[in-house]
């Protein structure tokens, strides 16, 4: 069974970049850790913050490649600690956002058990562009010529 896309309209060409990139994220959405929150931050900012206790800078990476950005946590094996009890989580992750064009990573800090993860989303003026029509002049006679508009 074939599932019918939102962006199937015929009125929206050229999105199969964003459905692929919408289907990736719905996948990875089913999984809620790290828990993160995401605010606004002044007229043009946004910051992400993912809650990473017990992850050290040396634990996370974060990069974004074309327009999402991804951020990973590992954290390395202790051997040498032997838990009676393990209540606090320390399993990898990889969570990723989707960014708009334009959208750039300024920052990100770790505090407290805390990534916060600054954007800056820049101030873009609508576009407009006029499309010159051209018009046909007269259709021009073949004079016994055949034209093959086949191929």
């Amino acid at each position: 069974m074939n599932r019918v896309s939102l962006l199937s309209s015929p009125f929206l060409l050229g999105f199969e970049q964003l459905e692929r990139s919408l289907d990736r994220l719905a996948k990875n959405a089913s999984d809620g850790y790290p828990r993160y929150n995401i605010e606004k931050i002044g007229e043009n900012g946004l910051r992400i913050t993912l809650a990473v206790a017990g992850f050290t800078e040396a634990d996370l990476a974060i990069e974004v490649v074309e327009n999402q950005l991804s951020v990973r946590g590992k954290q390395a094996e202790e051997p040498e600690r032997v838990y009676l009890h393990r209540g606090i989580a320390g399993r990898q992750f990889h969570r990723t956002f989707m960014l708009a064009d334009g959208i750039e990573v300024t920052g990100a800090k770790l505090e407290n058990g805390l990534l916060a993860i600054d954007l800056a989303r820049p101030h873009v003026e609508p576009k407009v562009k006029t499309i010159r029509i051209d018009t046909a002049g007269p259709a021009k006679a073949s004079r016994g010529k055949t034209i093959d508009v086949a191929g």
